[in-house]
């Protein structure tokens, strides 16, 4: 299903209208058994062999890194997860049809995003540790930091893109959001904003089913998010999100429309959330296991890989390779992340204001004059303990 711009025809750098096509059938490559699908084969969308592997190969190792994340937040190493299990197409498709130099803006579930645009993973899983709002330079990895606030990160993608547009940069702003962000004023104002200025933004809306426990029909009636384009007066486009070259043929698509001066994009990859929202979430008191299994068959992952193997371009060493390469990182995770981090209570303050005003130096000192009298209670603890015991000696 897409939702496209006609031609300008009075030169103002606006459409004057749509052509839609109201069928809601997501756009395919790959159908759910691996399959080619009739809707973009023959749409030149054929990747080289080196990047299918590719792709399927940072698959893998995202799902390791996914799994093993939350498992570590069991094991009370990580404070919180929320899982993108079953999403591997939407995080890594979408990320994979960048450029260097394109900003990502994601939302609070999309580390494996960010390990596939080459974040280290234990900086990824600061934010959830508890520890740094954001553990990676933004401005190196041209990754805005995680939000967890809903659609926030919308307009701060809008207003990138078009700081690009104005400087004369061909940057590109991805801004990720969930069906539920959908339903904020952020997500209007941000696509308002981009479409009204022509901004080069994309919006990938991860349509997993739920918002928490809040089901798709509750956050809209409409046939498809990506309608909504419509009334923004942007592109738009529906898109299996399980399938991961459809994702980076549309995701791409919209960057070269984008870097054309064509202006923003929204587009709706449906998918479906396999796990729990996060740690704290019971999944079984909103959802039948049955929804569940129907999805299971529609996995990302296998579907990739079965079209491979029928391709005849992977062979059982490169699954090997690529296995040993996710535990690999599992390992490394599960090393780093099992110590304990260096806490220096300095940090609290040293990066809120360029001059710290009087009300922040105030507070620090009143901190640090707590730590000092517990550290002295501390001390005289020990001491007494240490006289106990010698005198208990003599």
């Amino acid at each position: 299903m897409t939702v496209l711009a006609t031609p300008d025809k009075t030169g103002s750098g606006f459409p004057l209208g749509f052509d839609t096509i109201l069928d809601p059938s997501p756009l395919q490559y790959l159908d759910e058994h691996g399959a080619l699908s009739g809707a973009l084969r023959d749409d030149a969308l054929e990747l080289e062999p080196k990047e299918l592997l590719a792709t399927w190969r940072a698959m893998v190792i995202g799902r390791r890194f996914d799994v093993q994340a939350t498992t570590m937040v069991r094991q009370g190493r990580l404070a919180v997860y929320p899982s993108s299990f079953g999403q591997e197409a939407c995080e890594i498709g979408a990320i994979l049809a960048l450029r260097p130099t394109d900003w990502f803006f994601p939302t609070y579930r999309d580390c494996v995003s960010m390990v596939t645009r080459g974040i280290d993973p234990v900086q990824t899983l600061t934010l959830l540790r508890g520890d740094w709002h954001c553990g990676y330079d933004p401005q190196q990895w041209r990754t805005a930091p995680q939000t967890t606030p809903l659609a926030t990160q919308g307009p701060h993608a809008a207003g990138l893109a078009l700081a690009a547009k104005l400087a004369g940069d061909d940057t590109v702003a991805l801004a990720f959001c969930g069906d539920g962000g959908t339903s904020e004023g952020d997500f209007h104002e941000a696509l308002n904003f981009a479409a009204v200025y022509q901004a080069p933004a994309i919006f990938f809306v991860q349509n997993n089913q739920y918002a928490i426990s809040v089901p798709l029909a509750k956050q809209t009636h409409a046939a498809a998010l990506a309608h909504k384009a419509v009334g923004y007066g942007m592109a738009g486009v529906r898109v299996d999100g399980n399938d991961v070259i459809a994702v980076r043929h549309v995701v791409a698509e919209a960057a070269e429309r984008a870097r054309r001066g064509q202006g923003p994009t929204l587009i709706e990859a449906v998918t479906y959330r396999m796990q729990a929202h996060t740690n704290a979430d019971d999944a079984s008191r909103y959802r039948d296991e049955s929804e569940v299994e129907y999805w299971k068959v529609r996995d990302p992952l296998a579907r990739l890989e079965t079209y491979l193997r029928a391709a005849g371009l992977l062979t059982d060493e490169a699954v090997a390779e690529a296995n040993q390469a996710a535990e690999d990182l599992a390992a490394e995770m599960r090393t780093r992340l099992g110590e304990e981090p260096e806490v220096d209570h300095r940090e609290l303050f040293a990066h809120v204001y360029a001059e710290p005003t009087p009300q922040l130096l105030e507070q620090a000192a009143a901190l640090q004059a707590e730590l000092d009298a517990e550290q002295l209670d501390a001390d005289q603890v020990d001491s007494a303990q240490s006289d106990a015991e010698s005198e208990a000696g003599r």
